[in-house]
């Protein structure tokens, strides 16, 4: 096995937890965006217990993408860090205060109020942050020598701006059908009436930020149109999800419309990294001159490998355990 090839292990590793984190994180975070728009207080009680048993184990794959980054291509986090010091900041800090506000709700009773608006703050502070972050990702970064020469503010743009809009409307998306999925009665006739109009949102705002990307590099240009006899399929994959949810919705399938939602967002990362692959650091660092050495890429991934199977068994076991609808007045605290 040459170095690039554990390269490639560790980036498909990487992005595979990536993913897994924005699925399995992306609908609690949805809850916590449409927190304030619930119904009424016994909704948003059932909107936190169909979550609160599984919620704390999907940020383990948010742990595993930022540790096995940081183990095996170090220079992404030297030059991207420093880059994205505010955004990442703002990203962890939400996801802290909204675990703060998840368990203190449940046992508060004067202030239940607050901690219901700092669950909302908190899932609306994260997930905006995470699409301004991937939004600076897609512009790329100033670099010289191996260190970020450009302004701390830099990733704070109208085009981050639009990506961070964007990911506040696929994860309320994600949140929506999630309680398609999960609940029934009024609370899942409220979720299928808000579906459609946050589907709507998200085309919108996803397809201005994929007409406005080719012009935030040549080179993510470049590589769309040169490409575009096989990259289309991307696109026609999305609209298909969409049309899939659509559908759906008006034909009330209660399972259909959160899985084709993931569906929708799996394409659009798989978009993502086919617009700036094999750049970890772009536009000028690919994954093997970011990579750290093979002799600490092998010890880790051996590690790894007996890490990710286990993780896999108890978060599908954990779902399994907890199948099936979370009515009013039923719960885990």
């Amino acid at each position: 096995m040459q170095p690039f090839d554990l390269a490639l292990i560790w980036a498909f590793i990487i992005g595979f937890g990536v993913i897994m984190y924005v699925l399995m994180d992306g609908f609690d975070l949805g809850l916590g965006i449409l927190f304030p728009f619930a119904p009424d207080e016994q909704a948003r009680d059932t909107m936190m217990n169909t979550v609160a048993p599984v919620w704390d184990g999907n940020e383990t794959w948010l742990v595993l993408g930022g540790a096995g980054l940081l183990a095996a291509f170090p220079l992404v986090y030297s030059i991207i860090l420093p880059a994205l010091y505010i955004g990442v900041f703002l990203l962890l800090a939400g996801l802290i205060f909204r675990g703060v506000a998840f368990e203190f709700r449940f046992k508060a009773r004067t202030s239940k109020y607050l901690w219901n608006w700092s669950f909302a703050v908190g899932s609306t502070v994260a997930s905006f942050a995470q699409g301004a972050v991937v939004g600076a990702y897609i512009q790329g970064f100033e670099t010289a020598n191996g260190v970020f020469v450009g302004d701390a503010l830099d990733w704070l743009t109208p085009f981050t701006t639009l990506t961070g809009v964007g990911m506040l409307a696929g994860y309320a998306l994600l949140g929506s059908t999630w309680l398609i999925l999960k609940t029934e009665g009024e609370l899942q006739a409220w979720a299928y009436r808000i579906t459609l109009p946050l589907l709507a949102t998200v085309l919108v705002v996803f397809g201005i930020i994929s007409v406005w990307t080719p012009f935030v590099d040549d080179m993510v240009r470049q590589r769309w149109f040169s490409n575009l006899s096989v990259i289309w399929i991307l696109p026609v994959l999305t609209l298909l999800c969409a049309g899939q949810i659509y559908r759906s919705v008006r034909k009330r399938f209660e399972g259909m419309p959160f899985v084709a939602t993931m569906g929708l967002f799996i394409t659009t990362y798989l978009g993502l990294l086919v617009s700036r692959w094999p750049y970890v650091v772009p536009p000028d660092y690919t994954l093997w001159e970011a990579s750290s050495a093979y002799g600490s890429q092998l010890f880790l991934l051996l590690g790894l490998l007996f890490v990710i199977p286990i993780v896999l068994t108890y978060t599908a076991w954990s779902y399994w355990v907890f199948r099936g609808k979370v009515r009013a007045g039923e719960g885990y605290h």
